[in-house]
């Protein structure tokens, strides 16, 4: 990979490769900002109960440990990264817009699932061409990264601005534009050279499976991530049950992902070890939803908003960093793939299992979810001994 780097490349083009792919970046994670939070919105709008609403929202977490393996695998063996991407937010627009013309549980759960199954390939295909673009015009990840956590959060608060402003029951069409605006960007993305290998191992995969440390890593990621099932799910529409009007709602997300961006702006700065990093995620994580349990006030409500950037941005930095310490640069595809299956078994599960506790007892589900993140960070804290004595022997950059 040193030899590619090394290759002259003129700083223009390094600049069209990049600000080419923060605007898909931008579109995709526009998509995100408005579905996220809003997605559950619209499906009470449009008639379903909260036991269906859970189980609907659990199928992007299905897919990720079922169908997106294979399809990140497929479009990395055939070398169609780039068409990958294009073909994914094109069919995901499409699927959207069949989402909208549905309003029955099983319709909607069929044609939602089809959605998902082209849809979550997006973000892990996009890191991969990314990467492979930092190798051969080395540029830095983080800043053309951070213009898709900025777009999550402008998609928020847009479509947050437009439920006071429409009928409730048409917000899946800003879903399906912010898509077609992501298909459109796509066609600007740039191809890259071949970068195949000259030699395949054979049982890597294996090899890491058989890691502890790999183990403990991921499980507890997905715990403290998963931990956030609730929120992506119900916030809204709590929020909304409480009073507060879809602007606010907007906002409140948006100072989360404002704290991740700070957090992730901050990261080289960090010190500490990347297991350190991840209990703090953890125990950030057990706060915020405590507080938010107990119908906070608007002030407090806002603070616990701000503690997203530990919760969510700290939890990932730490994992991220770790995954580099533990997984050999040849295997980093690999491990990403295992990540994302468990993350999605742990999310699919917390999804489906909120909805039922969400009808139950309402707000109190979130005391759920910080036994999962205290779990996340305890489980963590035991390792970090073992995780700081036998990092990564190979060397593989960041």
């Amino acid at each position: 990979m040193a030899g590619e780097s090394q290759i002259p490349i003129a700083t223009s083009v390094k600049r069209r490769f990049a600000v080419r792919l923060a605007l898909f970046y931008s579109a995709v994670f526009a998509v995100s900002g408005t579905h996220l939070p809003f997605f559950p919105v619209w499906l009470k709008a449009v008639g379903v109960d909260a036991a269906w609403i859970g189980i609907i929202n659990a199928l992007p977490g299905i897919t990720r440990f079922t169908t997106l393996p294979y399809a990140t695998a497929f479009a990395e063996k055939r070398h169609a990264i780039r068409a990958g991407m294009m073909v994914s937010v094109v069919a995901t627009a499409a699927g959207f817009a069949l989402v909208g013309l549905q309003h029955q549980p099983l319709a909607l759960l069929l044609l939602y699932a089809l959605t998902c199954i082209v849809w979550t390939p997006v973000v892990p295909l996009t890191d991969a061409y990314a990467l492979r673009g930092v190798i051969r015009y080395g540029f830095d990840y983080g800043p053309v990264r951070l213009w898709g956590s900025a777009a999550f959060a402008a998609g928020a608060l847009a479509c947050g601005y437009l439920v006071d402003s429409i009928a409730t029951r048409e917000l899946i069409w800003i879903i399906v534009a912010w898509a077609l605006v992501a298909a459109v960007t796509g066609l600007l993305l740039q191809p890259l050279d071949d970068v195949r290998r000259r030699t395949a191992e054979k049982h890597g995969g294996n090899a890491l499976l058989r890691d502890a440390g790999f183990w403990l890593v991921i499980i507890s990621a997905a715990l403290i991530q998963g931990s956030h099932a609730a929120y992506y799910s119900f916030s809204a529409i709590s929020w909304q049950a409480h009073g507060l009007g879809g602007f606010t709602i907007a906002g409140l997300w948006t100072l989360g992902v404002i704290a991740e961006i700070v957090v992730f702006a901050l990261s080289p700065r960090f010190s500490l070890h990347p297991s350190s990093l991840m209990a703090i995620g953890g125990v950030s994580a057990v706060l915020r939803w405590i507080v938010t349990a107990q119908e906070p006030s608007l002030a407090l409500l806002t603070i616990a908003q701000l503690g997203h950037g530990l919760t969510f941005g700290m939890t990932i930095v730490g994992t991220m960093n770790l995954l580099v310490q533990r997984v050999p640069s040849h295997q980093i595809a690999r491990g990403q793939g295992y990540y994302a299956a468990c993350s999605g078994v742990v999310g699919a599960t917390s999804s489906i299992a909120s909805g039922a506790i969400y009808a139950h007892i309402g707000d109190s589900l979130y005391y759920v979810m910080a036994a999962m993140a205290a779990a996340g960070a305890l489980l963590i804290w035991a390792a970090r001994r073992r995780l700081i004595a036998q990092p990564q022997s190979e060397a593989s950059g960041g």
